[in-house]
C-alpha cells in the first residue's frame, strides 16, 4: 500500500513538474525573441513528454530498462484504446472534418521503424540515433508545412514566426520574469524527483506481486502517464474539437517511439524482452491500425466505438497482469 502512495504522489508530481517546465519555457523562449511556430512545434512537444523521457531515464539509470520500455509501448497503446475510447463514450467524435492523414501516416511509420529496430533484440544508441534522425525529419516537415499554411493564409513569414503566442499552450504575454524563473525551477526539481519515487515505488510494486518490470510498465506507470492526454482528449471532445483529441494522441505516440525512446537509448541500451516482441509491439500495431477508418473513411467515433476500444484495452491489461 505504501508503494502504492508513493507510485502516486511520485505522478502527481511528475505531471505538475511537467507542466510548470513546459510555461516556464515556452514563456522564457518567446520572452527571448524565439519564434512562436517553433516554440509549439519543439517546446511544447518535449516539455509535454518530459514525464515519460525522465521516468524511462531514471529506469535505465537503475537498473530496470524494461520500465523504460514497458512505459512508451503500454502508454502507446493505451492512447489509442483508452484516450479515443472514453472521450468517445461520453459524446463521441466526429471525425468527418478531421484531416490528420499525414500525421498518421507517419505514426505508422515511426511505429513501423520502431518495430524493425526492435527486431535485433535491444536499442541501443545506434538505434536511438536512427529514431532520433526520424524526429527531427518530421518536425522539420512539419515546420515547413505550418511556414506554407501561414503564407498561403496571407501572413508574413517574420510576422508568422514571431507572434500568434496565444496558440502556443502556457503563453502567457504578460508573465513576468520571476514567474518564468520560478516555474522553470520547480519543473526541473520537481521531474526528477517525481520520476524517482514513481521508479522506485514501481520497481517494488513489481517485486512485491510476482511481475516484472516491464508488465508495471506496461500497465500502472503507462496508464498513469496517460492521463493528461486523457483530460486533454475530454475536454476536446465536449467541445466538439475531434481533430484536436485525433492529432494529440497521434503527436504524443510518435513523440513517445521516436523521442523517448530515441534520448533513453543515448542513457544505456533498452533490451527489448521476448514478450514484448511476441505480443505488446503487434497490439500497438494493431491498435495504431484501428483508427485507420477514422482517418481515411471518415468514419464517427461514437459510443458504441468508444466501448469496444475501451474494453479493448481492458482486455489487453488483464492479459498482460495474467503473464500472456
Amino acid at each position: 500500500m505504501l508503494d502504492l502512495i508513493y507510485a502516486a504522489l511520485g505522478l502527481i508530481i511528475l505531471l505538475l513538474a511537467g507542466d510548470s517546465l513546459v510555461r516556464g519555457a515556452v514563456n522564457l523562449s518567446l520572452r527571448l525573441g524565439v519564434p512562436a511556430l517553433i516554440v509549439s512545434l519543439t517546446i511544447v512537444a518535449f516539455g509535454t513528454s518530459a514525464p515519460e523521457l525522465l521516468i524511462s531515464v531514471q529506469a535505465i539509470m537503475r537498473g530496470v530498462p524494461g520500465l523504460a520500455m514497458g512505459n512508451v509501448v503500454g502508454s502507446n497503446t493505451a492512447n489509442i484504446l483508452l484516450v479515443l475510447g472514453v472521450p468517445a463514450i461520453i459524446s463521441g467524435l466526429s471525425t468527418g472534418t478531421c484531416d490528420t492523414k499525414k500525421s498518421y501516416l507517419q505514426m505508422l511509420a515511426a511505429t513501423g521503424l520502431f518495430i524493425v529496430l526492435c527486431m535485433n533484440g535491444v536499442i541501443s544508441w545506434v538505434e536511438g540515433l536512427v529514431l532520433l534522425a526520424a524526429l527531427a525529419l518530421m518536425l522539420s516537415s512539419a515546420f515547413r508545412e505550418a511556414l506554407s499554411h501561414r503564407r498561403n493564409n496571407n501572413v508574413p513569414a517574420d510576422v508568422a514566426c514571431c507572434t500568434d503566442e496565444e496558440e502556443v499552450e502556457g503563453a502567457d504575454p504578460d508573465m513576468p520574469w520571476w514567474k518564468v524563473i520560478l516555474f522553470l525551477v520547480l519543473g526541473l526539481i520537481g521531474l526528477p524527483l517525481g520520476a524517482d519515487l514513481l521508479v522506485d515505488a514501481s520497481t517494488n510494486i513489481a517485486r512485491h506481486i510476482g511481475v516484472s518490470e516491464t508488465v508495471i510498465g506496461l500497465t500502472l506507470v503507462a496508464l498513469g502517464t496517460s492521463l493528461p492526454e486523457l483530460a486533454t482528449t475530454v475536454m476536446a471532445a465536449l467541445r466538439n474539437q475531434a481533430e484536436v483529441a485525433l492529432g494529440n494522441v497521434i503527436g504524443s505516440n510518435m513523440f513517445n517511439l521516436l523521442a523517448i525512446i530515441g534520448v533513453a537509448s543515448l542513457v544505456g541500451p533498452m533490451p527489448v524482452e521476448a514478450e514484448i516482441l511476441r505480443f505488446d509491439l503487434w497490439v500497438m500495431l494493431g491498435a495504431s491500425l484501428l483508427l485507420a477508418p477514422f482517418v481515411f473513411l471518415k468514419w464517427h467515433m461514437g459510443r458504441v466505438w468508444g466501448v469496444v476500444l475501451s474494453a479493448l484495452y481492458v482486455v489487453y491489461v488483464m492479459m498482460v497482469l495474467g503473464g500472456f
